[in-house]
């Protein structure tokens, strides 16, 4: 029985509950990480916790375990799950309180990490790319919502996924509340025009991608290209040369449709390929923890 780490215990995945008077449930009242680990390695682990401690500073939630403590249960988590290749997801809720906002209700915040495995989408769009919808659904707004926090409350997304679902497609674009492009739903964005990386700019109302900035940082230039991080308006996506995405449960993969319009020659182009077999590459050798 695959076992899920709950409040500093193991247990049985079908014992790890989550109480209904807890926050994060009742009001997305939390944060998280999605993390993967390859060949025992886990990646960029402790670029995932700085942003996970962070979100949590920011909506004012006290983690109920150091870092330390938590990067040794996922390690301990996976090792029981025997697990090398896993998809992570840690969570922290603001734990069980009274019915109502006040998150100061609530004493002790909660905590645990699921190990497993996770196809975003099919293994045969990463041969020959996928299609993607420009969602009427705009992103929340800065001022409303810092999106740097990973929090619980992702109905936004889910809201703009829907309408990829309903125009048969596994994925959206959103824009953002002056209509320039943000992110996917759970992906970042990036443009290929003239053989320069482009992607919009966290002002642009995107989460801080551990993928993009590993994207920017090792595996653009390892490949001798260049990334701007700029406003991106709409109808340069559809006159794009090329156009991808990243994250840490999508990876990379290559969009060759975007509502009607092909993108490039339809199939993923010379440079997506190459930041694909780049980021292939790096794990081969061995994932950064850093």
């Amino acid at each position: 029985m695959p076992k899920v780490w709950l409040n500093g215990a193991l247990v049985d995945r079908e014992e790890a509950r989550v109480s209904v008077y807890d926050h994060g449930l009742l009001y997305g009242d939390g944060c998280f990480e999605g993390i993967r680990s390859y060949g025992g390695r886990i990646m960029k682990l402790e670029s995932h916790l700085d942003r996970l401690y962070t979100s949590a500073e920011r909506i004012r939630l006290a983690p109920p375990y150091s870092r330390e403590e938590i990067a040794r249960a996922i390690r301990e988590t996976l090792a029981d799950n025997a697990l090398s290749d896993a998809y992570i997801r840690l969570v922290f809720t603001r734990g069980v309180g009274t019915l109502g906002l006040n998150p100061f209700k609530c004493p002790k915040a909660g905590a645990f990490i699921i190990t497993d495995s996770i196809e975003l989408y099919p293994k045969e769009l990463y041969d020959k790319g996928m299609g993607v919808m420009i969602a009427t659904r705009r992103r929340v707004p800065i001022d409303c919502l810092d999106p740097s926090i990973k929090s619980l409350n992702y109905l936004n997304n889910i809201l703009a996924k829907i309408e990829a679902m309903d125009a048969g497609v596994l994925e959206a674009i959103m824009l953002n509340q002056h209509g320039d492009v943000a992110e996917g739903t759970g992906d970042n964005i990036f443009l290929v025009q003239d053989g320069d990386l482009i992607t919009p700019p966290p002002e642009a109302g995107i989460l801080h991608g551990i993928t993009r900035a590993f994207a920017i940082e090792e595996l653009a230039p390892s490949i001798g290209r260049r990334v701007y991080e700029r406003r991106v308006q709409v109808n340069e996506v559809f006159t794009a040369d090329e156009v991808f995405l990243t994250g840490t449960a999508a990876e990379i993969i290559g969009v060759t449709r975007v509502d009607e319009r092909e993108i490039g020659d339809g199939r993923p182009g010379p440079i997506t390929r190459a930041m694909m077999e780049a980021f292939a590459r790096r794990i081969r050798e061995g994932v950064p923890e850093d």
